[in-house]
């Protein structure tokens, strides 16, 4: 029965979680699974590798074949390699502590790598993350600023539109002032006409008196005559 080592999706949507299975080759890729063998969190950065070095390196002996995501993972933490080794040990190429102890070496460099790495997109995010305060504080700033101007320009209008109601009370001010002296020299105009009119009687009422006073002895004179 070929067997293969390939990897078994879980999860939610958009945020996929996969099993690690040796499974027989002619079942789904999703149906049933002789073992699990580890887990593969690709949501993580780096992702996160859980896996069975022992049991991968069993069936690998067994001849199981990995696909290539699983040959590629069981690489990264090292299951390949030991049963690499594991092979020498076979053929007596070299002994078991000589491969234990070259698996214990490369697996405190890939472990420093990627501690390295951890530590490189740590500092990232950070720096990232001071560059985005730095931005949100000019942004805020800006913000501010543009809030005071606007508090001035509002100053300033109600500032003006308070000038401007004084202007108009003034002018009004002046309008009334302005009607009432036209009412007042009217008036006056009004009395001066009637003082002038009142003389012009006058005079013409004593000198209507002079001409009846002059008339009369005139008149009696006449009248003696005509007698005598």
């Amino acid at each position: 029965m070929p067997v293969r080592i390939r990897l078994q999706r879980h999860g939610k949507k958009g945020k996929p979680f996969f099993w690690i299975v040796a499974a027989d080759a002619r079942s789904k890729r999703d149906g049933k699974f002789l073992e699990k063998i580890g887990t593969y969190n690709p949501n993580t950065n780096p992702a996160t590798i859980d896996l069975n070095i022992d049991s991968a390196v069993q069936w690998l002996h067994n001849g199981a074949q990995p696909t290539d995501t699983a040959k590629a993972i069981l690489s990264y933490k090292g299951a390949l390699l030991k049963h690499h080794l594991d092979g020498g040990v076979r053929k007596g190429a070299l002994t078991q502590e000589q491969a234990d102890a070259k698996l214990a070496t490369w697996l405190d460099a890939k472990a420093g790598k990627v501690d390295a790495k951890k530590d490189g997109l740590s500092k990232a995010q950070a720096d990232a993350k001071a560059k985005a305060f730095k931005a949100e504080q000019a942004a805020n700033e800006k913000r501010i600023a543009a809030i005071a101007d606007a508090a001035k320009v509002e100053e300033v209008v109600e500032a003006a539109a308070e000038v401007t109601e004084e202007v108009a009370e003034e002018v009004v001010e002046v309008e009334a002032a302005a009607e009432v002296t036209e009412e007042v020299a009217a008036e006056e105009v009004v009395e001066a006409a009637a003082e002038v009119t009142e003389a012009v009687a006058v005079e013409e009422v004593v000198e209507a008196a002079a001409e009846e006073t002059t008339e009369a002895p005139a008149a009696e004179e006449n009248n003696e005559e005509k007698e005598a």
